[in-house]
């Protein structure tokens, strides 16, 4: 797909487009979307939540549409930024896809964006975080989810407010997403910062940090990072002897955080993410499609894909018509919950919802909105 980049754009005023032939008469019909994010690896269990919501709404499409069959190709980058630059020109130099659903993670995309906007390949993501991303000028790029601005100083509010923690202890990974999260916990704790270190992705010996944490006095420990080493810090907290409250971001969201930690030590952690519960009939129908249950951003990946699907629908059929009814989009009940973008790219408003471990397993149910 060679496409010229002056020819995409999210306007301010949110242009429409200028299609409206219908689906079936579009150019797009036969064509794939792509997904580019981590299926395997230690963030695997992410991203094939999406792609979950992806093939649901494919499937959904494709039943409805006959003669506009649309698929799916997926590029599993493990999601490392270092893995999916490659990944990133296989898909725009691949005529057959239109539009892509991810990048899944914030570091591979601040490592592809600037590919994607310069073929003007239209995206969605519906995880990446990282508030950098969308201050690059790339007006190809959208994100479905609130960034890491609004939640970290949710996470903050949170910590000190209904938790009433004095003083916090903030960890991360060194990762784009995991440092975006935590500086933003630690410029809004303020005063309440007990004390800050990193870990590395893969670290398996917490005991250094834990020593830190313990003296420190912290009455709280805040972990900017995904669930297979945030399991393991909790766990090794909890074995040192530390008791307070410990929080982490949408990254350690997912069941796998309590089988890293043990059911135990996972017990009473909180998990705040930019998303609400799937909608009562959405785990059904996406587990007849998929065979498993939806998880965390497998809502925001359906509501990714019908943005596309609707756009062909409206009759898009060129990069620029396609970009542009991306940025006008407007739809108060997707099942991720209302979705509109501004002129960046970003979704206009979000909630950050505080999602807790009950009885050994995560509450994926029954999460409070964090005011």
């Amino acid at each position: 797909m060679s496409l010229s980049v002056t020819a995409c754009g999210s306007d301010d005023d949110g242009g429409s487009s200028s299609g409206g032939g219908g689906g079936d008469d579009s150019a797009f019909c036969g064509k794939n979307l792509a997904f580019l994010g981590a299926e395997t690896g230690d963030a695997g269990a992410l991203g094939l939540n999406m792609v979950g919501g992806i093939k649901l709404a494919l499937d959904e499409w494709n039943k409805d549409h006959s003669d506009c069959q649309i698929n799916l190709k997926e590029f599993d980058s493990q999601g490392s930024p270092d893995k999916a630059p490659a990944l990133a020109t296989q898909i725009v130099n691949d005529d057959s896809i239109f539009g892509l659903v991810g990048p899944g993670f914030s570091g591979e995309s601040l490592a592809t964006g600037k590919t994607f906007y310069e073929q003007g390949l239209p995206s969605i993501s519906p995880s990446a975080t990282n508030v950098t991303i969308t201050e690059q000028g790339w007006i190809t790029w959208h994100r479905i989810i609130g960034n890491d601005a609004a939640q970290g100083a949710a996470d903050a509010t949170y910590l000190t407010g209904t938790a009433g923690a004095t003083k916090v202890f903030v960890i991360d990974d060194g990762q784009d997403y995991s440092k975006g999260l935590a500086n933003v916990v630690k410029d809004s704790l303020g005063d309440a910062v007990g004390g800050e270190d990193q870990i590395t992705v893969g670290q398996t010996d917490m005991s250094a940090v834990v020593t830190q944490v313990k003296a420190s006095g912290a009455d709280a420990v805040f972990y900017g990072g995904y669930y297979a080493e945030a399991g393991l810090l909790v766990k090794q907290l909890r074995q040192g002897g530390f008791d307070g409250t410990f929080m982490s971001g949408d990254g350690a969201e997912d069941p796998a955080f309590v089988d890293a930690a043990g059911a135990d030590a996972a017990e009473g952690a909180v998990l705040s993410a930019p998303a609400a519960p799937a909608p009562a009939d959405f785990n059904d129908k996406y587990k007849a499609v998929n065979g498993s249950d939806a998880g965390l951003y497998s809502t925001q990946a359906y509501d990714c894909t019908n943005i596309f699907l609707a756009a062909v629908e409206d009759g898009a059929s060129t990069a620029e018509e396609l970009n542009d009814f991306i940025g006008s989009y407007s739809n108060d009940d997707g099942a991720s919950g209302p979705i509109s973008f501004d002129d960046k790219g970003d979704i206009t408003s979000s909630t950050i919802y505080a999602y807790f471990v009950k009885d050994g397993k995560l509450d994926t149910a029954n999460p409070e909105p964090i005011e």
